[in-house]
């Protein structure tokens, strides 16, 4: 089963669809409109702004690959071209008016590669089963830090571009948390990145942040600001969780 959107002319599996008709469900805010201005500056972010959660997508998949450079797929050790990125994750814990870092924290993160292609999933559009490539996960530092090395993400039909993540905890009690978002680029950036190759060969994206329905329920809080680096741009994300 299929449908179809008039609008941006792309064809959506059932799976794709019942998916993103699950929506995103939001999280607690602290400090919602200065956040927004400080993410529209390009400024650091507070380390314990709690961000919003959004859907997890049809592409998840729990592969537990522990690594830090994401860009290659293990079996064939052949590295996804794009420009590199390097994403770090700060994750604290809000607990008692207090904000502290969540060490052991498992972090996932997996998004497409420059031609807007997911790794290990089965779409009308493209097979990759087997694949690994741009996916992988990190257990945070006793500061509640990770970093993985990737490149800038592409483009694909109905989507701004974006990076999901998801931060699991492991289990107390016989309790575990799961919280999973995405992440977000300026269009500016975007629009400058993706002028040279492999980027460019897809030509001019059709969706930006603003026309993103995901990206319209809180997407503003889940921005990134990256910043050159000799071969690239690095960013650091920080967020606060509230964990029952």
């Amino acid at each position: 089963m299929t449908a179809y959107d008039e609008h941006k002319g792309y064809v959506l599996s059932r799976r794709a669809v019942m998916t993103l008709l699950g929506a995103s469900s939001a999280a607690w805010f602290l400090g919602e409109s200065l956040a927004s201005r400080r993410a529209s500056a390009g400024l650091p972010q507070p380390a314990c702004l709690v961000r919003p959660e959004q859907t997890e997508g049809p592409y998840f998949v729990d592969e537990q690959l522990n690594r830090s450079d994401i860009r290659s797929d293990p079996s064939t050790g052949q590295v996804k071209p794009g420009t590199p990125l390097t994403l770090m994750f700060q994750v604290m814990r809000i607990t008692a008016g207090a904000c502290r870092p969540l060490s052991g924290a498992l972090i996932d993160i997996w998004h497409c590669d420059a031609m807007g292609v997911y790794s290990d999933v089965q779409d009308p559009g493209f097979s990759t089963l087997g694949q690994k490539f741009l996916r992988g996960c990190q257990i945070a530092d006793a500061g509640g830090s990770t970093q993985f090395l990737t490149i800038y993400p592409g483009w694909y039909p109905i989507r701004t571009v974006h990076i999901h993540f998801k931060i699991r905890t492991a289990p107390v009690a016989k309790k575990s948390f799961a919280f999973t978002s995405q992440v977000y680029f300026p269009d500016e950036l975007t629009d400058q990145v993706h002028t040279s190759p492999p980027y460019s060969s897809m030509g001019p994206r059709r969706v930006r942040n603003r026309h993103d329905f995901i990206f319209r329920d809180g997407g503003d809080q889940l921005m990134l600001a990256p910043t050159p680096t000799a071969d690239g741009y690095a960013a650091t994300f920080s967020i606060g969780l509230r964990i029952p």
